[in-house]
């Protein structure tokens, strides 16, 4: 194997980078980059294939760091190896607006493959990063041509270990025998309140063999370079199974304060970095030092995973000739396009077609794309059935050896793991050859909130089929029935959240969800059947918000979204002949798109001069953006038939009516009765 005092400089001038960053920024965690920078030397060097220059090359080994918090590491890795980081950007680590920040984030770092931070995400993006690769080399790979060998690599540390999404994706990589994903356990022992002896005492190896991962231990970790590289070596000749190598570390290697918490999340103070500098024969009155030799030693692996692209360009391009329909679909894959004309398979539909519930719209919807999209992968976190996620003639994808699907199928078996469903859905998505939507109740994506939040800050295009969207899902009652579900996604920025009223709302939705390459989509899908409206179009849907029944001389706008739009428009025709008030309807099938708007649009829809109502079968906050009052449910369900729940709560056309009434009449004096589109300001930034 043969390890020189260039690899040992090289080892250093990472643990010291990463010391001189933390100290400058005053923030940062050095403690993990110093302990785990002898791995990520063989790693990078000996066994990673990479080209600096094109962080983008589909067949690019991927790196991912789960403990997001050692991020210097990367940073520092990055930048030796010629990436476009460069020494000024180290020397602003954790500053606004630098390429540094204080976790890794995808869209602002060239190398970052996936954004890590909260614990456990990094690992199960990993998990989706082997999916989406074992799916494309099944697709595209053809005998002479291996076009997608590429490993995904991944150190975790004991605080993964311990957050739930973590275990939930080693189980599914387990069961999906993933070998081309390896990952290092930083076994340092150390977490945030201390020694892990208070915390976390648990065997990690025996919980990842009973996973089905293929195990191995380097105890030397600081040192045993020879040790690591053996370990990596083992781990890529096992094919059937995902690899974990158990590493043992000190954290802070070389510091006063190794192998204690207190180097785990403070730059070191300077006396202690004096005498680390001097451990390592560097100059302690010089910081951000790259000695030349560790330069020339990096670049030139660079240089050969240039060369591998260039070979692999060559390899494309015949294959090209030789697979032209794959060739051709692989190329678009990779430059982001979409199918010529995907679109038009979408169904559209007529008022006078029968009612369909939005969860049976959108299995509509997949079984008439599925054929022109070739990347869309579907799945479920174990409610196939109750999602319609599946079309008819999918393929599971599962290993081949269970006989129950192969890796070139396109429908994913989550399992009940709907955190992991979603993590590993943003690393599918991140893999660049895929788009991925999975399939849960709406009300259980707050079970996956935190991966979530990171498909809208990574710029995802991920699409989460959230079905059983209300109260409407009757029986199942308050533990299942969503109530603030949509004001917390709402909330999130860089997300469309989509409750579509009927079939052209629902091919709108998917429409917007797909087209939309740097913003993840929830869909919340009725259980129950829904008409056919008949003022709605894919085309208005596409805009957010339309006015779905327009009276001139009406006195109140209905605003509302999903199920409720046909109650509303039933309420029109009760306040009509109840209570002699004309109404308006308006269909807000997101409220993010259509806040995307132009102003002169948006107050054609909720103009000046008429009160507004907003109805929805959720919690009302965030509603007085666009109505003068709201209709909605600030409490938790019943259990029942959805009809009688409906009652319950009064949203029927009388129970609209009811409030509109009211309305009408408290505004009635109210001139000039401004809309509530019409603000000082919508945003600051």
């Amino acid at each position: 194997m043969g390890y020189d005092k260039t690899d040992e400089l090289a080892i250093n001038t990472i643990r010291t980078l990463a010391i001189d960053a933390t100290f400058a920024a005053n923030s940062g965690h050095p403690g993990a980059p110093m302990g785990m920078a002898p791995v990520s030397h063989v790693l990078f060097n000996k066994f990673m294939t990479f080209n600096p220059k094109n962080p983008s090359w589909l067949n690019r080994d991927r790196f991912v760091l789960s403990n997001g918090h050692g991020c210097m590491l990367q940073y520092a890795l990055l930048h030796l190896f010629g990436y476009d980081v460069t020494l000024d950007d180290l020397k602003h680590f954790r500053q606004v607006d630098s390429k540094t920040p204080g976790h890794p984030e995808a869209h602002d770092t060239p190398g970052i493959e996936v954004t890590t931070g909260p614990l456990g995400q990094g690992i199960s993006n990993a998990v989706g990063m082997a999916v989406a690769q074992a799916h494309t080399a099944a697709v595209f790979n053809k005998p002479g041509f291996d076009l997608c060998t590429n490993y995904t690599y991944c150190f975790f540390g004991d605080g993964c270990a311990m957050e739930g999404i973590a275990s939930e994706a080693a189980s599914a990589a387990g069961h999906l025998q993933l070998g081309n994903l390896i990952c290092v356990y930083d076994d340092n022992k150390i977490s945030i309140d201390g020694d892990t002896k208070c915390a976390f005492t648990e065997d990690v190896s025996k919980r990842f063999e009973a996973y089905g991962w293929h195990v191995l231990s380097v105890e030397k970790g600081d040192t045993d370079l020879e040790g690591i590289e053996a370990a990596l070596k083992e781990a890529r000749s096992v094919t059937d199974k995902p690899s974990m190598i158990k590493l043992t570390t000190t954290i802070g290697f070389g510091s006063k304060l190794q192998g204690t918490g207190g180097v785990h999340g403070n730059p070191l103070k300077a006396d202690d970095i004096t005498q680390v500098k001097e451990k390592f024969g560097f100059d302690p009155e010089k910081t951000f030092v790259v000695p030349q030799e560790v330069t020339d030693m990096y670049h030139k692996h660079a240089s050969e995973g240039a060369a591998a692209e260039e070979e692999w360009n060559k390899l494309f391009e015949k294959y090209c000739s030789e697979h032209k329909e794959l060739g051709t679909d692989l190329k678009r894959r990779i430059s982001g396009e979409l199918p010529d004309g995907w679109q038009e398979k979408l169904p559209v539909y007529k008022p006078t077609d029968s009612a369909v519930a939005s969860r049976k719209l959108s299995e509509s919807v997949l079984e008439a794309i599925h054929e022109v999209l070739p990347e869309l992968m579907s799945g479920s976190a174990d409610l196939t059935g109750s999602n319609n996620t599946r079309w008819k003639k999918a393929i599971d994808f599962q290993p081949p050896n269970l006989g129950i699907g192969d890796y070139s199928g396109r429908y994913m078996r989550f399992g009940v793991r709907e955190h992991a469903m979603a993590a590993m859905m943003n690393g599918m998505a991140a893999y660049g050859t895929v788009i991925p939507a999975g399939g849960t109740f709406l009300n259980f994506v707050s079970y996956a909130a935190g991966a979530v939040r990171l498909s809208s800050l990574s710029h995802q295009r991920v699409i989460y089929v959230a079905t059983h969207d209300s109260i409407g899902l009757g029986e199942d009652g308050p533990t299942h029935q969503p109530i603030e579900t949509l004001a917390h996604f709402r909330a999130l920025p860089n997300m469309m959240v989509w409750r579509p009223a009927d079939g052209n709302e629902t091919s709108a939705a998917y429409y917007m969800a797909i087209t939309s390459k740097g913003t993840p989509s929830i869909l919340a899908l009725t259980r129950q059947n829904l008409p056919q409206l008949e003022g709605s179009t894919i085309a208005e849907a596409i805009k957010g918000g339309y006015v779905a029944l327009e009276d001139k001389e009406a006195k109140i706008t209905l605003v509302s979204t999903g199920s409720e739009v046909s109650l509303c428009l039933e309420a029109v025709k009760y306040l009509k002949d109840n209570n002699d008030i004309k109404a308006r309807v308006v269909s807000m099938p997101c409220v993010e798109v259509f806040d995307a708007q132009s102003k002169d649009y948006r107050l054609s829809v909720i103009p000046d001069g008429i009160a507004t109502m907003s109805v929805e079968v959720m919690s009302t906050l965030g509603w007085e953006k666009y109505s003068h009052e709201q209709f909605g449910l600030n409490r938790f369900g019943a259990s029942g038939p959805y009809k009688d729940v409906y009652k319950k709560f009064e949203f029927t056309p009388e129970g609209i009516a009811k409030r509109a009434v009211k309305t009408v009449e408290f505004y009635k004096d109210v001139k000039p009765l401004r809309s509530p589109i019409n603000r000082a300001f919508t945003q600051l930034i």
